[in-house]
């Protein structure tokens, strides 16, 4: 006998949200329904067919909007203790300077895992200062890794506007720096990581390093969340949660105006160094091993398993994990309210480092 199986989240209804889902982690919707996040919200003043100019306004208001929420969140938690941080500033490869954030753990002894972080906000918004990137480097560096934040050139905001690539020159360059310091610093090893936007940086940085002939300085990439498909307008059969989670936190109006901020004309839709799930098999051929980190509840959790799978075609060295019940980037937005969450997301990230 044929088992159906229902469709799930706004597939079978149309009207489902973050907070009526029944697989939503409630500590999640407790979390996020102060703030009107846990519905649809309002829809936006906007779409990508408006002109730049008015784009580039918005996001630069939606960039405000998030770093208020993530303040929100990471202002009640205690400092991450145990860590000593400083700044670089090197000459990015379009002769602009490039702020690197550097925490280590402190009285640290012997080689140390680097990790080079990538932060989110879809390439165009926010940066490596916010206070939640500075608090993940610290939690990551109290667990045994030197962490390096990379404040790349966005598309909008208060670091842009600077379309692709420049942001990716930046992540390269930053990753340059780190493998020509490997003694200075006292690495071990580098691996990429990053989230949402930053787990594009992160994919498309290692792709950028293969084309380099940089490959060997790259011993691992971590993505959590990426954002890498640019196909938001029209998402393609095999990407059923964008439809499936639309509007779940994020949704894919703001990620149709984020993409087009990110390559104005949109010569680059289909290069896989602006949206790595463009990538071929060829092209993946030989990378180090990477972990593909995906929500279940996120718009983007199909991209990220796609990427995953042809990372599997090509014969790489790979792993991904869902975390279930949350939304885009749940399980770190969240250390105040679902700790255990947070806590098996570090884990996961660290174990890797430490593996590779």
């Amino acid at each position: 006998m044929r088992t159906t199986h229902p469709q799930l989240g706004r597939l079978g209804n149309p009207d489902e949200t973050l907070g009526t889902d029944p697989r939503t982690d409630p500590r999640l919707v407790a979390t996020l329904a102060p703030f009107g996040l846990d519905g649809h919200g309002e829809p936006l003043p906007l779409d990508a067919s408006a002109p730049l100019d008015q784009q580039l306004e918005f996001c630069a208001a939606a960039e405000q909007g998030f770093q208020q929420l993530f303040d929100a969140l990471t202002a009640p938690l205690p400092p991450v203790e145990g860590v000593e941080r400083s700044t670089e500033t090197i000459t990015g490869v379009d002769g602009n300077d490039i702020t690197l954030f550097v925490h280590r753990p402190a009285d640290a002894e012997g080689p140390l895992p680097g990790i080079l972080h990538i932060h989110g906000g879809g390439m165009v918004i926010l940066t490596a200062a916010d206070a939640n990137n500075a608090r993940w480097r610290d939690t990551l560096a109290a667990q045994g890794a030197l962490v390096v934040g990379v404040e790349y050139r966005n598309g909008a905001g208060v670091l842009g506007p600077n379309p692709f690539p420049a942001g990716l020159h930046d992540c390269s360059a930053a990753l340059d720096w780190m493998h020509g310091h490997r003694a200075d610093l006292g690495l071990s090893k580098i691996v990429v990581s990053g989230e949402s936007g930053g787990g594009n940086l992160t994919l498309a940085t290692t792709l950028q390093a293969k084309q380099d002939g940089r490959l060997e300085w790259v011993d691992g990439a971590y993505a959590q969340c990426p954002y890498i498909s640019g196909t938001y307008a029209s998402p393609p059969a095999e990407l059923g949660s964008l439809v499936e989670n639309n509007e779940y936190f994020i949704g894919r109006p703001i990620m149709e105006v984020m993409a087009y901020v990110y390559d104005p004309s949109g010569e680059h839709s289909t290069n896989p160094l602006a949206w790595p799930y463009h990538a071929s098999v060829d092209d993946l051929a030989g990378m180090p091993p990477h972990v593909i980190s995906v929500n279940e509840l996120d718009p983007l959790r199909d991209e990220g398993l796609a990427y995953y799978r042809k990372l599997l075609a090509a014969g790489v060295s790979v792993s991904s994990r869902t975390v279930n019940g949350t939304s885009h980037a749940g399980d770190l937005l969240c250390e105040g309210s679902m700790p255990d969450v947070f806590g098996a997301s570090v884990r996961d990230v660290m174990g890797f480092v430490r593996a590779v």
